[in-house]
């Protein structure tokens, strides 16, 4: 029973020290006591629990029952070592079900952990891929910006080139209204030339005529 009870406390301070540590061995430790916590496992453990604390029990009345028996008729060698082997079942398995008790709020805990970080790590990953949305969409509103300058600067040109074209435009057609008045005065001296010319002939026909 003592060999069973100081196996069983190393097997648990071994399992409490992996679950102190970050260690490989740490997740194989975890995966066992997910396992051992899913289906009859929980109810194993209650079993066994409570009965090491019917035998811790039983160990400590026979305990009070041979130092009640002390009093009386003294302590004899037997009942000294009866004494002994009982307080130390008794303190081996106070022990183990404490260590039993500290692994599980340590598995506890660590599995919390565990969520935290995963939770901590996706906020991480979401707010640099927020971030880097945002430094995405700041480069494109500097792409469009330099683009909407650039269509103003065009269309500045064009509307320079226009109001050149139309000044053009208008400097031709002063040109054209200028001729045709030109062309107009031509053609009233080119008649009066004509009548005169017709007159000198009339005249010179009216001079031969009287000769």
């Amino acid at each position: 029973m003592i060999q069973l009870l100081f196996a069983v406390l190393t097997a648990e301070v071994a399992v409490a020290l992996s679950l102190l540590f970050k260690t490989p061995l740490r997740k194989l430790v975890i995966l066992a006591l997910d396992r051992l916590k899913r289906g009859r496992g929980p109810v194993m453990v209650k079993t066994v629990s409570g009965t090491v604390l019917v035998v811790l029990s039983s160990s400590l009345y026979s305990m009070v029952k041979i130092r009640s028996r002390s009093d009386e008729l003294g302590l004899t060698p037997t009942d000294q070592v009866l004494m002994s082997r009982h307080l130390l079942e008794a303190s081996l398995m106070g022990y183990s079900l404490f260590l039993a008790l500290i692994i599980d709020r340590l598995h506890h805990y660590v599995r919390e952990l565990r969520g935290l970080r995963k939770s901590m790590e996706a906020v991480v990953k979401q707010n640099r891929s927020l971030e880097e949305a945002k430094g995405g969409g700041f480069d494109e509103m500097k792409a469009r910006d330099a683009e909407i300058a650039n269509l103003n600067q065009q269309v500045k040109r064009l509307q320079l080139e226009t109001q050149e074209r139309t000044e053009e435009a208008k400097a031709a057609e002063l040109k054209v209204e200028a001729l045709k008045k030109q062309s107009e005065d031509l053609l009233i001296e080119y008649d009066r030339l004509l009548e005169d010319n017709q007159n000198l002939q009339n005249q010179i026909h009216s001079i031969e005529n009287h000769t």
